[in-house]
């Protein structure tokens, strides 16, 4: 009563958090590397390995594919199909209103 019906936990911590390497997150190294070039070290940059694993979460440039290209599977033959029912139904939305008129009607001035 009161909660959500959830089936187990939304996330599992991990037991061990020595499955977390550097060297899966290259832009973390890269960082490390202009750091050691002034000289200096983040102490604390193994917090944030989890984040930019890409064993875990891929690729920068991946994860943009994949979020424009998520629905495209979907909606590429949906679109498709759309376009030909209606040309074999002949539907048509091309509106034409009158015959070089003026849309706005009286609503236009003219000086």
């Amino acid at each position: 009563m009161g909660g959500h019906d959830h089936h187990g936990p939304p996330f599992v911590v991990p037991k061990d958090p020595s499955i977390y390497k550097l060297e899966n997150a290259p832009q973390l190294v890269l960082l490390q590397k202009k750091l050691a070039e002034h000289g200096l070290k983040d102490p604390w940059i193994r917090n944030e390995i989890w984040r930019y694993d890409v064993t875990k979460w891929g690729t920068q440039a991946g994860r943009v594919r994949q979020f424009f290209l998520m629905g495209a599977r979907v909606g590429i033959p949906l679109f498709l199909i759309t376009i030909a029912a209606e040309k074999a139904l002949g539907i048509d939305y091309s509106h034409h209103h009158g015959h070089g008129e003026n849309h706005h009607g009286s609503h236009s001035k003219e000086h």
